[in-house]
């Protein structure tokens, strides 16, 4: 929904294999998918799959690379910008993780794991006005979701709108 790589958590809660494969690809229907600027539409996308979800995409096919509890998916979904999966312990349990991470900057991933660590252990895990507006874009039916057209301001022509 945003334009922004920083990080920021597209869905509540655990993603179900279905909701995972639907924010795979939350932006299918914008206009202009395949322009230049696709990669900052999905890098700092993150949101927290099951334990089953994450090993399957493990045996799906050999990945990128692997560090540890984190792998990269050798398909890219636009440019530099492919899946990374992780597994990360926040208090005292093992809970993981689907981001988008642009492998041009070097500091993606790091990055990306000290924010979903900084979010997840806040005491208080209510969802900021800006994470729950994601959420209601990852969870719209596609039917019922659109993109700015002729008619908005050219700033943010194609971009999603709620």
């Amino acid at each position: 929904m945003t334009l922004t790589i920083l990080p920021r958590k597209i869905f509540q809660g655990v993603a179900k294999r279905p909701d995972m494969f639907r924010m795979f690809d939350r932006h299918a229907k914008r206009p202009n998918r395949f322009d230049s600027d696709q990669p900052a539409i999905y890098a700092g996308e993150w949101f927290e799959i099951d334990e089953i979800s994450y090993s399957d995409m493990l045996d799906i096919l050999p990945p990128l690379w692997m560090r540890g509890p984190i792998f990269a998916m050798r398909e890219f979904r636009t440019g530099s910008v492919t899946s990374v999966f992780h597994a990360i312990r926040i208090d005292e349990a093992v809970r993981y993780f689907h981001t988008y991470c642009d492998l041009c900057d070097s500091g993606s991933v790091d990055a990306m794991r000290a924010a979903i660590i900084e979010r997840e252990s806040r005491p208080v895990r209510a969802m900021s006005r800006e994470e729950r507006l994601e959420h209601i874009w990852s969870t719209t039916a596609d039917d019922y979701r659109g993109y700015a057209g002729d008619l908005w301001p050219e700033t943010v022509q194609g971009f999603a709108q709620s």
